[in-house]
Formats: C-alpha cells, structure tokens, sequence
C-alpha cells in the first residue's frame, strides 16, 4: 500500500471556507427574545467556494492517514471479500487506475455488504460494510471535509465528532434538568439510516461546499447498491451505518433542525438521531413536539410515535442513562434500567457454568466487556449499585471457580491450598453440587475480593 501511495502528488489542492445555511425563525416560546438569526447560518454567514477538496483527500499524505485509520479500525471484508491485507497488495498494482478514475469523476463504488445486528428489543438494525478500497476512499473524503463541515454544526450536537462524546451529551442534559427544565421531549427517529433522503441530503452538502467531484463521488456513494443473499439491491434512501462518511452525513442533514431550535431559543442535546429537548412544562413541551414533527417531515423523515413522548425527563432513558434527584435537590446520572438489564444478561452470558472453560478463559473475555462498559457508564453516581453489581459478579466467577473444582477432595485440596481452614474446606467440599449456594456463603472468606484483583477482575465500585 505504501509503494502506491508514493505515486500520489505532494501537494494538496485548494480547499476554502464553507458555511452552513439555514432559514429565519421566530423567536422561542420559552426564550421570549426578538427573532433572530444563528450567526452560523443563512445570510448571516456567506457560503465560499471549496474547489480542489478532491484532490487534496487524493494527495498521498491524506490518503496515508486514511489507511492508517481503516487499518486500525480493522473491520470485515466487503463484497470483495478481501481483507485489510488482501486489499493492500492488490492496491500497490491497481491504486493509479482508482485515483484515476476519481478524478474524472467515472470511479463507481462497489455495493455494500448487508450485515445485521441484533438489538436488545428483539429488532435488528441494518449495517452495511464497505470493501476496504471504499473504506480507504471515503476515510481520506472524511479527513478532508470534517474540518471544514463540522465547525458549522450547532454546540448542541455531540455525536461523531471530534473532541465530542456521548458523556458531553448526558452532562447537558443533566445541567438543563438541574436549571429546572423538568420536561423532556424525548424525539426517536424511525430507521433514519435507513430512511435518510438522498436528494435532500444533497442539497444541504451542497450548500457547505461547491466542489462538484466530491458532490458527484458522495451521490455515488449514496447510490452504491447493497448485497442481500448475493442480489445486489438499488438503494435509493439511507446512508447505512458502517462507512466512514455516513455520521458525518447524518449530522449534514439533521444539522437544519439544530439550527432552527437554537433559533428559538430551546435547551437541548443530539447524539447523532437521539435527540432530546427539555422545556419547563408539558405545554411548551406539546409545542416543541409539533414543530419537530414539521421540521423532520420537511427532511422527509418519520418519528417513531411509539418511542417519542412528552414526559418527565427524570427517569428517561438518554445514550443508556436517566437522571434521578438526590437529597437537597441535585440531579444525577444513574444507569438506565434497560442499560442494566443488557449487562446483567450479557455477565450471564460470558459467566455461564457450561462449555468447560476455565476462569482464566472467561476473564478474558469477561475484562474487556467491563473495562468497556465501566468506561461509558463512568458518569453514574450511584456507588450501591456499582457494589451490588461487583458481589453478584463475584459470586458468580466463585461458582464457576467450584463447578471447575467439582470433586469434594479437589475443593478440599484446592481451598486448603489459598488458606483456608479445615473447618471451612470440609464445609465448603461437603456442598459440593450446590455450586450458586456454596459459592455465596464460606466461600468469601477464602475467594475474597484481593483474590479476584490478583486475577484482573475489573472492580465497578
């Protein structure tokens, strides 16, 4: 991959400053203030002429970046079935001809592959995995556009961008609920991946940049079919999840309804489509509702009715969270309920007494899990929960620890070898089949919670 790379040329092309538009709106409900215009939009910020972007997402610096990222990403193989390092000895002879054919503006992607991955709601969500060439292309686009595009979006929107996370969303929504806002308006796109409008997609790029071979290379990436049972299907909507290009997509369209409720005023916080708007009463909340649903029908999107509501934002589930008051009045984040379900059922999963593995097998898929999980999860304040969850965790790496052990004389042998006395060996050997009894009663004293750091059990608490 390298010695195509050489072949590129050195310097990158012109690349000016964009500017996002968007419409005048009238004031907020809530807000009270004159109508005005975001300073990010309209006629109060000129659009400029970004040409030359395609050749510099082509220059070989940008395009070694690129490959660095889809390398480190990993990921599966596309319709092509070639690999990370397939795909770069096949580049070293075939890349001139590709970059050759970008620039003219005649490359055509090759369909993605239709993966889908199960929910924890019993429904399935669709993804579609580019080969790694169209990884590498759209990656070296993202690079390029992603400093010019994304310092047009609104402060309120933290999904897939840089500098931004999920926790950034949660701690706004936290500080509105805390200034009062106590109503949500908790708004759930259906399928919008799915259902994304490709003209009307266009058009709002279009207005961020003027570059007609990035525009012409997008279209075809929105147009590329996707590979169902080995039929390639003509795709005329979405931008599935799983290319490089589709969040900053998604943040390209939704970005106009961002604007128009900064416009009014409203407190409010988007991760890519979840997007939730909190207000001070279910009135204004009722308003706030009938104008998304004009905004996301102008977008010709579809709110899922059944997901949506006008509520209390205490207790809401928002990226995994809800909020909940603590004495003296101030709001905190705990995990969701369905959040801690999803967990639990996964623990069970990775921890179950069947298939003949042993600790050091399950801890090393189990670490990983709750490292991850930790991390994300990291904003919750509720240091009972973590406790209960590290016990019941515990008492089932014991139970596994005895079901391996089995035999009475194995216990015995094995507890008296980690210092246990002869009193709590033979006890703990004579209930040797009663492994999820055994496992939470003497056993602590001997499996203690020094045992399980030595073995690089993560601690939740």
């Amino acid at each position: 991959m390298s010695k195509a790379m050489r072949q590129m040329p050195g310097q990158p092309g012109r690349v000016g400053v964009v500017r996002g538009e968007a419409g005048r709106e009238p004031a907020s409900d809530e807000a009270g203030g004159p109508p005005r215009e975001h300073p990010g939009t309209g006629s109060a910020r000129p659009k400029a002429g970004t040409g030359g972007l395609l050749e510099a997402a082509l220059t070989r610096q940008n395009l070694q970046a690129a490959w660095r990222r889809v390398k480190a990403n990993k990921g599966a193989a596309g319709v092509d079935g070639l690999d990370i390092e397939q795909t770069a000895r096949m580049l070293q002879t075939s890349w001139p001809g590709i970059r050759q054919t970008l620039l003219q503006g005649t490359y055509r992607p090759s369909p993605v592959r239709k993966v889908l991955i199960p929910k924890p709601d019993g429904s399935q969500r669709e993804l579609g995995i580019p080969t790694v060439t169209d990884r590498l292309i759209q990656q070296a686009l993202l690079q390029v556009l992603q400093p010019i595009i994304d310092p047009t979006f609104s402060d309120h929107s933290h999904g897939f961008r840089p500098g931004r996370r999920a926790h950034d969303a949660v701690k706004s929504a936290r500080a509105y609920v805390q200034s009062g806002k106590r109503v949500v308006v908790d708004v759930d796109l259906a399928k919008f991946f799915d259902r994304a409008n490709h003209d009307i997609l266009i058009d709002r790029l279009k207005r961020r940049i003027e570059d007609a071979g990035v525009i012409r290379l997008v279209r075809a990436y929105l147009n590329a079919g996707i590979m169902d049972g080995g039929v390639v299907v003509e795709r005329h909507l979405g931008t599935p999840q799983g290319g490089p290009l589709s969040p900053l997509l998604a943040n390209v369209l939704l970005d106009e309804v961002d604007k128009v409720l900064e416009a009014r005023g409203y407190c409010f916080a988007r991760y890519a489509d979840d997007c939730n708007v909190y207000v001070g009463s279910r009135k204004v909340g009722e308003r706030v509702m009938a104008l998304l649903r004009r905004l996301y029908a102008g977008l010709k999107l579809q709110i899922n009715e059944a997901k949506s509501a006008v509520t209390s934002a205490l207790g809401r589930k928002f990226l995994g969270y809800a909020l909940w008051v603590a004495k003296g009045g101030e709001v905190k984040c705990k995990v969701a309920d369905k959040a801690l379900g999803t967990f639990k059922a996964r623990i069970r999963q990775l921890t179950r007494r069947s298939g003949g593995r042993s600790l050091e097998q399950v801890m090393d898929k189990l670490r990983p899990y709750l490292l991850g999980w930790k991390a994300y999860f990291g904003l919750a304040q509720t240091p009972r929960i973590w406790r209960e969850l590290d016990e019941w965790l515990r008492h089932r790496l014991r139970a596994i620890r005895l079901r391996q052990w089995k035999r009475p004389k194995t216990i015995y042998r094995e507890l008296r070898a980690l210092g246990a006395s002869e009193t709590v060996a033979k006890r703990v050997a004579g209930n040797s089949c009663r492994w999820w009894r055994n496992s939470g009663l003497l056993l602590n004293s001997v499996l203690t919670v020094a045992y399980f750091d030595r073995l690089g059990v993560p601690r939740l608490s």
